[in-house]
This record gives structure tokens, C-alpha cells and sequence, in this order.
């Protein structure tokens, strides 16, 4: 044999080993998701923006407990601590079959990135922002869930529904108790990069039964100056708006919507744990709006956790939402709202619930006229964010639900 054709040899084999390394990185991919299907009774029913005509409904429910849901999520072996990481998220309507987002395929999230155990991780894509992050181990939702228990209508984002496009997220390691998280989504409007963007930052702290977390987002209108919700807007589903309910109906043409909040939690013993959180939530008029004065929100929660055995578990929550005076309105909208829940454990992977809802909604609030603008109307009852679309016709709503969730 040559010796050019021995060199030759050694470099082709060279290349063969180099090209096969990758094969032996550590890497696992993984299938998982939950059904959820159950049966709901609500008091009163009607439409949005409506306060005649609501009627009690009895209907199939579904992702009550936790979203139905199927997704694949990986990592990668990188070397030195560093990991590559991805999620593809799709939620369904388990009564139907049907997408939860039309027209999104992996609409609960859709991201990729690397994650070290010392310098942290940075993720693109779709995905929740800083905000819900940090502060949701102390979300009203844990226990309450979303569809009944979150406040009402999802005003301060502690539930799942605000999921943000085109997102840059980066979160450090647990250092002493503290972890900081801080995102930003793009736009990508031409000649603009603030509009249609969405930023956060927060931080939280954990060590033994104490737990605090502080957040702040900012989601921004792609429209100029407020109006119609642009399809470029960065928590845009399919170009809708998310968390329009009967609180925040005649805000929905605001230029930005801002949110600060603080949760914190504190576990007794094995059996008893409480959590509470305080939010301020202002929706920011733009001269295309509907409205021309800030609307501002503050809510207080507190949600009681107690577990008597291994297989039950039982939680009690509070929480009361107070708007100001503005755009006219001479009395403000408050929203009174308590919940229990009951959860049984079957096995590891499949559970029985129940859940009891009752919200009161007193003064006024504003919803969007024929004409174009909006009017004021009394403020009506909306439990959780399950009932955004059909809330109560009258000040008053009452939900109970009972249901099975499997996840596998």
C-alpha cells in the first residue's frame, strides 16, 4: 500500500469517526400528555358583553384540571454540563378532537434551546414569560385550577392562557434560594421594535417552607396606537386577543397591557400549605383605543391547601378584585369570588375531581358599543377563565363541575 493512499485511508476514517460522534451523545426524547373531560353546571350563561337573557347550562367540560394536552420534550448531552432542550406542546378538546387554537399546531408551546446547571438556560420560541414563570408555584390555579379558580377572567396572568410568539427567555440558576428570569418576544414590525413585543422580568425565592416571587410584564398592541388587537402582537393565538372576558371587554383596543405582581407561599407540614398573591393589572389607552383613561385592577388571593391522606387533597380560596373610576364610570367593578376544590388519586397517573365556584360582581365596568367606542354597563359574574366566552347575564354566577383526568 502507498504511502499517499495509507494517508488517504487515515483521513476518510478520521472523518467517519467525527461525522458518528454525535451518535453517542446521551440524548432522550419524550412522549407525554393528560386527557381531561368532565361535566359542569353553571347558574346563568349567555354571551359576551350580554346582561339579559342568561340561562343555567349543563355541558361537557374539558381540560379543567390540567389542559388536554400530547407533547414531546428532549434533551441532548452537549458535554461540559450543557444540555440542548426542546418542547413541542399541542392542547386539544378532549369532548371534540378539535385543536384548543385553531390553526396552531403546537399552540400551548413550541421552543429550543440549551440549559447548563451553572450558567442557566436560554430558550426561543413559544413559550410562557418570565412572569408566569416565577410567580406561578404560587398561582390561585395550583389547586383551584384555571377554569373555576383563577381570578376572574385570568386578569393578572397566573393562569396558562398568555403565551407569548417569537420569545427569548433566559433563566439563571437557583443561587441561595434565588432564581431570576427575565424575557423578551419580538414583534418584528417593520420600522418598529417596541410594537407587538412583549417583555418581563421576575425573580423568585425558595429555601425550606418559604416561598416569594415578584414579576412584571408588559405586553404591547402591534397595532399603532392602540385598536383592533394586531395579528403581529406577540401573545397573539391565531391573531385572537387572549383573556378578553366580561372584566376586561371594553378594554381590548389598549396600546399596552401592563401587570406587577407578587406571590408567596408557606408549607406548615405535610399536610397544610398556604399561598396568596397581590396584583395590579392596567390596561394603557392609545390614541386608536376605545377608551381614553387608564384601567387599572388590584387583586388579593389566598388559596388553603390541606391533605389528609395520600390520596386525597382539599383546597379553599379567596379572592377579591377592585377596579378604579375612570372612562366614566361612577362605580367601580368588584368581583368577590370563593372556591373549593376536592381532588382523588387513583393512581399515579389518573385522578377524580370535583370543583364548587360561587363569584359576586358588583358596580360597573365597560363593554364595546355597536357604534364603534364603548358604553358603560353593569359589571356581570365570570368565574376563573373557563367561562370567558359564556359568563353570567347577572352580577351573580354559580359553577360546579366533577371530572377525570389521565396522564400518561
Amino acid at each position: 500500500m502507498s504511502r499517499q493512499h495509507s494517508r488517504l485511508k487515515s483521513v476518510v476514517v478520521g472523518v467517519a469517526i467525527t461525522g458518528a460522534a454525535p451518535a453517542f451523545a446521551q440524548s432522550s426524547v419524550t412522549l407525554y400528555g393528560i386527557i381531561d373531560t368532565g361535566i359542569g353546571w353553571q347558574s346563568s350563561q349567555t354571551s359576551l358583553g350580554s346582561t339579559t337573557g342568561g340561562q343555567s347550562a349543563v355541558k361537557m367540560i374539558n381540560g379543567v384540571w390540567a389542559g388536554s394536552r400530547f407533547g414531546l420534550k428532549g434533551a441532548e448531552d452537549l458535554g461540559g454540563g450543557t444540555k440542548a432542550v426542546f418542547q413541542l406542546e399541542e392542547g386539544f378538546n378532549s369532548a371534540t378532537g378539535a385543536q384548543s387554537t385553531s390553526g396552531l399546531m403546537f399552540n400551548r408551546q413550541s421552543y429550543v434551546g440549551v440549559t447548563n446547571a451553572s450558567y442557566g438556560s436560554l430558550t426561543a420560541g413559544r413559550q410562557y414569560a418570565s412572569y408566569y414563570q416565577m410567580l406561578s408555584p404560587y398561582s390561585p390555579t395550583t389547586w383551584l385550577t384555571g377554569f373555576y379558580g383563577a381570578h376572574p377572567g385570568d386578569l393578572d396572568g397566573l393562569d396558562t392562557i398568555y403565551r407569548a410568539n417569537n420569545t427569548l427567555l433566559y433563566t439563571s440558576p437557583k443561587i441561595a434560594g434565588f432564581t431570576f428570569s427575565g424575557s423578551y418576544s419580538l414583534g418584528g414590525v417593520a420600522g418598529s421594535f417596541n410594537r407587538g413585543s412583549t417583555w418581563s422580568a421576575a425573580g423568585q425565592y425558595a429555601m425550606g417552607p418559604v416561598g416569594l416571587a415578584v414579576g412584571f410584564s408588559r405586553i404591547n398592541n402591534s397595532t399603532l396606537g392602540g385598536g383592533a388587537f394586531g395579528a403581529d402582537s406577540t401573545t397573539s393565538s391565531a391573531g385572537g386577543q387572549a383573556g378578553i372576558s366580561a372584566v376586561t371587554n371594553g378594554y381590548q383596543s389598549a396600546q399596552a397591557q401592563q401587570r406587577l405582581a407578587v406571590g408567596a407561599g408557606y408549607t406548615f407540614n405535610s399536610q397544610f400549605d398556604i399561598s396568596a398573591t397581590y396584583s395590579n393589572v392596567q390596561y394603557l389607552p392609545g390614541t386608536g383605543s376605545a377608551f381614553r383613561d387608564t384601567a387599572i385592577f388590584n387583586t388579593g388571593g389566598v388559596v388553603l391547601h390541606w391533605k389528609p391522606a395520600t390520596t386525597w387533597d382539599f383546597a379553599a380560596g379567596y379572592s377579591y378584585t377592585r377596579a378604579t373610576k375612570a372612562n366614566g364610570i361612577t362605580s367601580s367593578a368588584q368581583y368577590q369570588q370563593f372556591n373549593l376544590s376536592q381532588y382523588y388519586t387513583l393512581s399515579k397517573r389518573t385522578g377524580l375531581y370535583a370543583l364548587e365556584a360561587y363569584q359576586r360582581a358588583n358596580g360597573q365596568t365597560l363593554a364595546p358599543s355597536t357604534s364603534g367606542g364603548t358604553h358603560v354597563i353593569g359589571a356581570t359574574a365570570t368565574l376563573g377563565d373557563g367561562f370567558n366566552s359564556t359568563p353570567s347575564s347577572s352580577r351573580s354566577m354559580v359553577g360546579v363541575g366533577a371530572g377525570i383526568i389521565h396522564r400518561f
